[in-house]
């Protein structure tokens, strides 16, 4: 097929068809294809404030077919059904003051992590980071979640939500030893495990449930608006889904920044003098919420590495009705997808886009990013409900990690690959250099 200069374009249509064919309609704002498997294009501020703002109106989310062996209860309800009861549960657990409480815990487990997993780093002080990363996020989604604390159970829990989540977005072949069939399997045993963890709460009184605070205790307690509860199968893919979302895209942008910080040294300098300031008086007390307001300038770093390295590429719209867009016709049943690379790394929009700048987003310059043209965690109804979670996450872990190394990178030019979110190839080992 020729190649096609794409970078105009605002919005991708994917036809429900079969036979492979680009319709170029020029220096236009929309592309038309017919396909078999996914297109990627580039996407527009336009584009990604059209999807955005007429989610449930024109459009709603559109997973591949994946998803549904994945999630079997997903067949039952649409996706606007689940939408909307995931945002109905979600807000009572990432209220301001649910997350008022998370910040010590989060600590807590950092400082556990790093010196169980990175303070003995063996031979010549080299850890692979992003394997470590989601040690951690994971360890904390399995807390506050689950009330799961117990290391050894994490760690039995961890092992195949690795495999799930590796085959999630495979190629949809179930044959045995593929990576889709051992994600099925995968998401299977975790089903059990917590259909056992869901009965043993339930086994015990409501009081002792909800004491307990975690979102397992929210779901069992909390009825819908016709005062029904959610079937033990329903929680258990929410709470997959959950887990995957909590901890997955986390531990990208924190393994991101580290890659960032190691290649400027300037920068870590910079994270590490306002992190010292945060710190400074605390002798061991462990952060609070009040804290996590005082790192502007690490936030602006973590933006900056969502600018470069977005965790999540981008994402699929469902037209749910016919609608006119640019003057093309979209019938009902096509796809739309929207990209974040292409706003991100636009000079219109970000000047010098390949250039690692946190000051783009200082409180002077924020202000001035174009709508729409920074979207790491998503917008309109659907943006990313766990992004003040994450925020505390990242922020918690980089203040501990930056108190107590400082680091280089192992292989200088170490490729990037984006299965389907950007990792380094190799994990990015380091070699750890501990403060004296």
């Amino acid at each position: 097929m020729e190649r096609w200069n794409l970078s105009p374009c605002r919005i991708l249509v994917v036809l429900p068809l079969s036979l492979p064919r680009l319709i170029s309609v020029g220096y236009c704002s929309v592309v038309l294809i017919q396909v078999f498997v996914t297109v990627r294009v580039k996407i527009w501020p336009s584009g990604n404030k059209f999807l955005f703002s007429n989610e449930n109106k024109l459009v709603h989310s559109w997973w591949p077919r994946n998803m549904e062996r994945v999630f079997p209860t997903s067949l039952l309800t649409s996706a606007k059904e689940e939408s909307i009861k995931m945002r109905k549960l979600l807000p009572g657990f990432i209220k301001p003051d649910s997350l008022r409480n998370y910040v010590g815990v989060m600590d807590s487990i950092a400082r556990e992590h790093l010196e169980t997993h990175w303070e003995c780093g063996g031979r010549d002080n080299i850890v692979t980071v992003l394997p470590l990363v989601k040690k951690f996020t994971f360890a904390v989604a399995c807390r506050l979640f689950l009330s799961i604390d117990d290391p050894v159970h994490i760690a039995r829990f961890d092992k195949p939500f690795r495999v799930l989540a590796a085959g999630l977005l495979s190629v949809p072949v179930d044959f045995p030893g593929t990576r889709f069939n051992r994600a099925i399997k995968a998401a299977d045993s975790i089903r059990r495990e917590i259909l056992e963890i869901i009965r043993r709460r339930k086994s015990v009184p409501t009081a002792t449930i909800v004491d307990r605070r975690d979102i397992l205790a929210h779901m069992l307690t909390t009825p819908d608006d016709n005062g029904n509860f959610m079937s033990e199968l329903d929680i258990t893919d929410k709470i997959v889904g959950l887990l995957i979302g909590g901890h997955d895209t986390a531990s990208i942008v924190i393994t991101f920044i580290v890659k960032y910080l190691s290649e400027l040294p300037h920068i870590y300098d910079k994270v590490l003098e306002e992190q010292r300031r945060v710190g400074d008086g605390k002798s061991g007390e462990m952060l609070r919420w009040e804290d996590m307001q005082k790192m502007k300038y690490t936030w602006n770093v973590a933006c900056e590495a969502m600018r470069l390295a977005p965790p999540l590429q981008g994402n699929f719209r469902e037209a749910i009705t016919d609608f006119t867009y640019a003057g093309f016709y979209i019938p009902k049943g096509w796809k739309l997808y929207w990209n974040a690379n292409t706003t991100h790394k636009h000079e219109e929009y970000f000047p010098e886009p390949e250039k690692f700048d946190p000051t783009r987003f200082d409180d002077e310059n924020g202000s001035s990013i174009v709508p729409y043209t920074y979207v790491p965690f998503g917008g309109g109804p659907r943006m990313c409900p766990g992004k003040e979670y994450a925020k505390l996450e990242i922020l918690v872990f980089v203040y501990n990690l930056v108190k107590k190394f400082k680091w280089e990178k192992v292989i200088p030019h170490e490729k990037i690959v984006v299965d389907p979110m950007p990792t380094p190839a190799n994990g990015l080992p380091v070699r750890l250099h501990r403060h004296i």
